[in-house]
């Protein structure tokens, strides 16, 4: 059962899988904003198009102007509601900010034991670069083997141990 368990822990932590989430969960709230603009903006001004077109008379009687009430009553569709559509963008950006940070968070946690596994495994360098011809020479010569050039501040160095 224990393998088991962590077999899903490693399953559900590999990035491919947190990116499907996240894109599943981004893709959902653009979503409400696409339905939000096409029934909140876009029909009602189609449906207000349509009716203007088509001959309807939804003038007010007492003033001779244009009555919105009997036309999205006519139409079964109510005013441009830009106070919806303005909400569904909120709640899209506040649920991208969520999401980002627990990326963020997770991303943070999953490095850890990648840490923790650089600073046990690493090991004094056993060779350098010649400063002057760039090769890779031992980390205690004095002397680069490929051009014979002497590395003086290796040199001074042995001279002070020595000493």
């Amino acid at each position: 059962m224990g393998k088991l368990i962590s077999e899903f822990k490693e399953f559900v932590m590999r990035g491919n899988v947190m990116d499907l989430a996240v894109g599943v969960i981004i893709g959902g709230a653009f979503g409400s904003i696409v339905t939000s603009l096409c029934d909140d903006v876009i029909m009602p001004g189609i449906s207000w198009i349509i009716a203007t077109v088509s001959g309807m008379d939804f003038t007010n009687p007492e003033t001779g102007q244009l009555d919105f009430t009997k036309v999205t009553s006519a139409l079964n569709v109510g005013p441009i509601d830009f106070g919806k559509f303005a909400a569904a963008i909120i709640n899209f950006l506040i649920m991208a900010i969520i999401i980002f940070a627990m990326v963020k968070a997770v991303n943070k946690i999953m490095s850890i034991p990648k840490v923790l596994k650089k600073t046990d495994d690493e090991e004094e360098p056993t060779t350098k670069e010649c400063p002057f011809c760039f090769s890779e020479i031992d980390i205690k010569a004095t002397r680069c083997p490929h051009c014979t050039s002497e590395i003086l501040e290796i040199a001074e160095e042995a001279l002070k141990e020595d000493k």
